[in-house]
């Protein structure tokens, strides 16, 4: 079981691990040992995420996000495959955990009196300047 929250906790059949060589530097090691780890959590079906939850977890997974609804997650990083696993996990929960912060309501603000004004003059004073560059009346 992977602990996220008080509230929220992934049991390990809601994980699946799958093991593939991974690339990089390695030497013969890389050929042989399966290190990389893809791990996918059905999150869609998940009975342990509340809807608000799952739906900031779709936006910040982004393109790890797969249509049928599952966050699939690619670790290769180090030469070790229990080592790439706990990253893996780290990182699932690290993103369900900023899933849980509830955004702050953003209240929307009105530009002051003086503020208006000041633009107004601005725009004033730029376009008196651009209506002096017009040409010379030889005559006047």
């Amino acid at each position: 079981m992977l602990q996220i929250t008080q509230k929220i906790a992934i049991e390990d059949w809601e994980i699946v691990e799958q093991f593939g060589q991974s690339g990089g530097p390695g030497g013969q090691n890389v050929n042989k040992v399966a290190t990389a780890v893809e791990l996918r959590f059905e999150a869609e079906r998940s009975p342990n995420l509340p809807g608000p939850v799952k739906a900031r977890l779709r936006r910040l997974a982004g393109r790890r996000w797969t249509k049928e609804g599952a966050l699939v997650l690619h670790v290769s990083e180090t030469r070790s495959q229990a080592r790439n696993r706990e990253i893996a996990r780290d990182r699932l929960a690290e993103l369900i955990r900023r899933a849980t912060e509830v955004p702050k309501r953003r209240v929307p603000t009105r530009p002051t009196l003086a503020s208006k004004r000041r633009r107004i003059e601005g725009k004033k004073q730029r376009g008196s300047v651009k209506s002096l560059r017009g040409k010379v009346d030889p005559e006047g």
